[in-house]
């Protein structure tokens, strides 16, 4: 089994928020992998494993970092695979607001989907329907996903006519 998303981060110190994204993908059953590699501290291995990705098989890269994130847009710079970025709210970071910035604020070319902070969870679900686009089994997995949400909302209000107030009307 080949891996088709690469999660990969600036440091293990990330892995508590980006192993969301490895659950969410292995709740969907899509082969991953995970690497720490760093734009700063391992520019090298980074530029190898961007440039090697596709050849890979990848379909698509999920990258978190924080602080000065500049990882998942150093590897968009190098790949042509879509990179979903997280940017994660790090110990050295300005309220996240580093991170946020370095990932969005991309020049025109490089592209990186970015989700919210520490919002690996979305990453992953965004990597499963990229991957679905071509897989039917997949996207059929990302569509009973979908409605399950549907679902607990239905159930929410269900719940939320049962509570009584003095002036509440439905």
């Amino acid at each position: 089994m080949n891996a088709k998303v690469s999660i990969i981060m600036g440091s293990t110190s990330d892995l508590p928020i980006m192993k969301e994204a490895a659950e969410v993908l292995n709740e969907f059953k899509i082969p991953f992998e995970i690497f720490a590699l760093s734009a700063h501290r391992t520019p090298q291995q980074a530029m190898d494993f961007a440039r090697n990705a596709y050849e890979r098989g990848i379909k698509v890269i999920i990258g978190g970092a924080g602080g000065a994130a500049h990882l998942p847009g150093v590897i968009a710079a190098l790949t042509p695979i879509p990179v979903i970025g997280v940017p994660i709210k790090a110990g050295i970071s300005i309220d996240g607001w580093d991170s946020i910035l370095s990932i969005l604020q991309m020049p025109p070319g490089i592209p990186v989907a970015t989700v919210a902070l520490n919002g690996a969870r979305n990453a992953g679900i965004l990597a499963a329907q990229i991957v679905g686009t071509g897989e039917p089994a997949v996207m059929q997995q990302v569509i009973n996903f979908k409605a399950s949400l549907e679902k607990k909302i239905v159930q929410a209000n269900e719940e939320l006519a049962k509570v009584k107030y003095e002036f509440k009307v439905n």
